[in-house]
């Protein structure tokens, strides 16, 4: 499993509990909405692996937005529910080389 599809679970299950209603809302206004700014870089470095690995961003570009606008109560709900689904979708979807049937080829013979 890539570091970015390690991410898109980790980004996904984070969102996915910051959309639970009353707790996800009571958890970011107990931390001063730290927890958006924290989602914002993780989804900033989920977007960069993604194009490293070259995955879809729309995900970390999702989340990106719904960081930045988290803080409404009922529209950030619903945004964490948007995101926490497109980010499950592109979690599950298999690694590029996995897709391809790409087996790498075996190491060279070794001479002694």
């Amino acid at each position: 499993m890539s570091p970015a599809r390690i991410m898109l679970w980790i980004t996904c299950l984070a969102e996915a509990f910051l959309g639970i209603p009353l707790l996800g809302g009571a958890f970011i206004i107990a931390n001063a909405w730290t927890p958006l700014l924290v989602m914002f870089f993780l989804h900033i470095v989920t977007l960069v692996l993604c194009l490293r690995d070259q995955r879809s961003i729309v995900g970390s570009g999702a989340g990106i937005a719904t960081s930045v606008l988290g803080f409404i109560p009922i529209v950030g709900m619903i945004l964490h529910w948007i995101t926490a689904l497109i980010l499950l979708v592109l979690a599950i979807q298999p690694d590029r080389r996995e897709r391809d049937g790409y087996i790498p080829p075996p190491p060279p013979p070794q001479r002694w």
